[in-house]
């Protein structure tokens, strides 16, 4: 392969190959046995400062499924000094300067997760517990993680470069709606003002920035990554000559212009702050226009107004070839947590330390989701042989290895090495799914890698089990029935996580799922070839309440159907309106994004209320005695009396059963 230095022009940073650079100078130093958390870790090592130093919402893990040790490694193999603050005390500077000033940027990220969702319910309520963290604790990030780190970095080192990223960044990269304060909120890039916000997978971006602030080039030079969004001056450009196309009204759908000459100069101006702010329509419509032009392959430039100043964001980053994925999760991680956190446990990683990671990305387009906007669709692979010897890393670095994988998967189980078969379709497609309302005639389906790759695993020396608890798309699966019989032969154990999400076509097509009917052909399939298999096997299906575009009526069938299915969902989940997804987009300007906007498109149902959410919710769980109450004034209601009392065809009984435990009975309802 041929080697690059950072001042090389020769080759697009863009496409550049992530391990083509030369190594920085630091390269001397070696790898570190885990990257530092203390002066005195630095100390060890023989540094004397950082190169970089990553601040993160997150406990810090050694093991490629936490992004802080992933960047960090990715980074450390090519040459920087990388050093960690995890969790840092955010009230003061002071925990900021632990490791001093970084000799090239902070990079900060909330963690895992979105710190709003991290601390709080759909319902608002404060979570009483945190993954992320030792032990489980809560109250250990603050809210808006990303804008209280950048800050607390400003004020401990003024002048430093500050970056930001990760799933929080990502989401909130325009302006967006919050659903925790109820309204629209600057883009992350106002708040923390940071010099850099990398969306996306950061790897090639942040690997590019890395060596061309080590070779001499300042933050306001650096204009031309993709995947990455800075603030400048409002009608102020990158250099180079760009047509600008003004989307901002609704309705507006901005063409392939034919006036600019060169591929990438195009610029879409989106509805401003002020407009998405004060808007319905126009929110709708910057959500339409970014969804719209997420596919790296034809996305142009987006520019948003805040004031006087304007968001601008590339286009997002080129996916990483199987080739560039395989070596970044085999960089030396260590596979456990920092020594400093001693015996304490953190939950994330009790629940991935056997499993790993196949996959990146997806393609399904849910409107709930926020995996596009942060993944993207086009699905990245690992190879077989290095998916092999990960699990061989399990096996011999991982203290407790029973001989189980706990999964193999991703965003989607079963999206391995699948995408669109035709190159030029790709370059041209603008599809908000891949498979809605129907699978694309490009999409290449064939399970038979994912299959070879099951067969092989199991194989591994040591290896007892393979499960997989990632959740499945059924209707790519029932295009090979072969895969479904290798599934309920030998990778599930008892039961299997399936989301239909809904039964009715309304809340269905508001969401971008398949009809019911694809999960009962499903469910039949993976019954017979269960049974085939000697196994007692069974789904598990998740549904979703209070969903944009779903009534009243909508949630009352549904719990008919699982009542007539005999399911009784113990754990059940409401809507919650994550900020960038095509839902909330509904959600907040009661129409639909991923239709044109315009005065007559249909208003979207939407529930909003607390009571009404908890309706929709009681609905999913009609067993609940908690919930009959509820339930039985909204049936008189709606006039389905006739589903109150102890027939079998009734949905809940007419007085509650009194309850005869220890704490004495209770009254009828």
């Amino acid at each position: 392969m041929r080697m690059y230095s950072a001042g090389d022009l020769s080759v697009d940073y863009s496409s550049r190959p992530l391990f083509s650079y030369l190594p920085y100078w630091a390269e001397c130093f070696g790898v570190a046995p885990f990257l530092p958390m203390s002066r005195a870790g630095m100390d060890e090592l023989g540094w004397d400062s950082c190169d970089i130093i990553l601040i993160s919402g997150d406990a810090y893990v050694d093991h490629p499924s936490f992004g802080a040790a992933l960047i960090g490694r990715l980074l450390e193999a090519q040459g920087f000094r990388v050093g960690v603050i995890a969790q840092p005390d955010w009230r003061s500077a002071d925990a900021f300067r632990l490791l001093g000033r970084p000799n090239l940027f902070f990079g900060i990220t909330a963690g895992a997760m979105d710190s709003m969702v991290n601390h709080y319910t759909s319902d608002r309520k404060i979570r009483s517990d945190d993954a992320y963290t030792p032990n489980g604790e809560a109250g250990r990030r603050p809210n808006r993680a990303i804008t209280a780190y950048s800050q607390r970095c400003r004020e401990a080192w003024p002048g430093v470069n500050v970056v930001i990223g990760s799933v929080e960044a990502s989401l909130r990269r325009v302006a967006h709606y919050d659903y925790w304060s109820d309204s629209v909120r600057h883009s992350a890039l106002v708040d923390s003002k940071a010099d850099l916000l990398i969306y996306g997978n950061a790897e090639r971006a942040i690997v590019a920035l890395a060596h061309r602030l080590a070779a001499g080039e300042t933050m306001r030079q650096i204009r031309d990554l993709r995947g990455t969004g800075f603030m400048m001056a409002a009608g102020r450009r990158p250099d180079g000559e760009w047509v600008e196309i003004n989307a901002s009204a609704p309705g507006a759908t901005p063409g392939r212009d034919s006036r600019s000459g060169e591929k990438g100069r195009v610029v879409i101006r989106l509805p401003s702050f002020e407009q998405v702010r004060d808007s319905a329509p126009h929110y709708a419509q910057a959500s339409r226009l970014i969804h719209l032009e997420s596919n790296p392959d034809n996305a142009r430039a987006l520019v948003q107004a805040h004031g006087d100043r304007d968001v601008w964001l590339n286009p997002p980053s080129l996916p990483l070839m199987m080739e560039e994925l395989d070596r970044i999760h085999e960089l030396p991680y260590q596979r456990r947590p920092h020594p400093s956190y001693g015996e304490s446990r953190i939950p994330a990683y009790e629940m991935i330390r056997f499993s790993l990671a196949i996959v990146r990305g997806c393609f399904g387009g849910c409107a709930f989701c926020s995996i596009a906007g942060h993944e993207g669709r086009i699905v990245q692979s690992r190879s077989e042989g290095s998916v092999l010897r990960e699990i061989e890393a399990i096996r011999d670095r991982t203290p407790e290895f029973t001989g189980i994988v706990s999964d193999l998967g991703g965003p989607t189980a079963n999206m391995y090495r699948m995408g669109c078969r035709d190159a030029r379709a790709r370059s041209l497609c603008r599809r908000f799914s891949c498979v809605y309302p129907e699978i694309c005639k490009n999409l290449e389906t064939d399970h038979s890698p994912l299959i070879r790759l099951y067969r092989a695993a199991r194989a591994v020396k040591g290896v007892r089990r393979v499960l997989i608890a990632s959740g499945l798309r059924y209707d790519l699966a029932m295009r090979s029935p072969e895969y479904i019989r290798e599934l309920a032969a030998h990778h599930v154990g008892g039961y299997l996580k399936i989301a239909p999400e809904h039964t009715e076509p309304g809340p269905l097509a508001h969401m971008m799922k398949p009809g019911i009917a694809a999960y009962d052909r499903f469910k039949a399939l993976f019954e017979k070839f269960a049974r085939e298999a000697g196994k007692e096997l069974y789904l598990i299906p998740y549904f979703i309440a209070a969903h944009p575009g779903t009534s009243d009526e909508d949630m009352l069938n549904l719990a008919l159907w699982l009542k007539r299915n005999a399911f009784r969902p113990d754990q059940v989940q409401t809507f919650l309106p994550a900020p960038m997804a095509a839902a909330t987009a509904m959600y907040h300007a009661r129409c639909n994004p991923l239709k044109k906007i315009g005065t007559d498109a249909p208003r979207v149902e939407v529930t909003t209320s607390a009571k009404k959410r908890r309706l929709h919710k009681a609905f999913l769980r009609y067993h609940d005695p908690a919930n009959w109450s509820l339930l039985r004034e909204a049936l008189r209601r709606m006039g389905r009396a006739d589903l109150i009392g102890s027939g079998k065809h009734c949905l809940v009984p007419a007085f509650r059963i009194p309850d005869t435990r220890a704490s004495g009975k209770r009254k009828n309802a």
